[in-house]
């Protein structure tokens, strides 16, 4: 005989952990999950032989404690050896960050470039900070993102989040 009681969920809700947190931190309404439906996205103008792409991440370039914790632009050459990633939330017992390939794919893309695969990387990769602030998402982040984007020429953003 099982001791699981199939009316009751197995697992735990994050969305209402979250809502109990917040309401619990004495934030008048329940957390909000981000909602972007008029997400700009749009069909590629050009191949992507032609098109110069652009890495942004969360990671910071500080690798002293993470303590740089505003948005950023950085060279992609030389290409990172290391950036700082403790501060962020991943499962640091099943994996790590120590190869920075698998989080900022600098090298991987440079090499799709020089086979024609890509048109051109971008002088610069991004970071933001994690936030939870959709506000300072939308309103901040984003667009410093975007003018970083068109300083540089870029057509399109990839964006590996930790």
């Amino acid at each position: 005989m099982s001791d699981i009681d199939p009316t009751q969920r197995g697992f735990v809700s994050y969305i209402d952990k979250s809502r109990e947190f917040y309401l619990a931190k004495g934030y008048g309404n329940p957390y909000r999950w981000a909602s972007n439906p008029d997400a700009p996205f749009t069909p590629l103008t050009k191949p992507l032989s032609e098109s110069r792409v652009a890495l942004v991440t969360t990671a910071a370039p500080d690798l002293q404690g993470g303590r740089k914790r505003s948005r950023y632009a950085a060279a992609t050459r030389p290409a990172p050896e290391a950036l700082y990633t403790h501060h962020l939330s991943w499962h640091k017992t099943a994996t790590h960050t120590d190869d920075v390939e698998t989080f900022l794919p600098v090298r991987r893309l440079n090499e799709y470039v020089a086979e024609g695969r890509l048109g051109s990387l971008s002088p610069r990769f991004y970071g933001v900070p994690t936030v939870y602030s959709a506000r300072q998402t939308v309103h901040e982040d984003a667009p410093a993102v975007l003018d970083f984007c068109r300083k540089d020429g870029v057509d399109i953003v990839l964006l590996v989040a930790l």
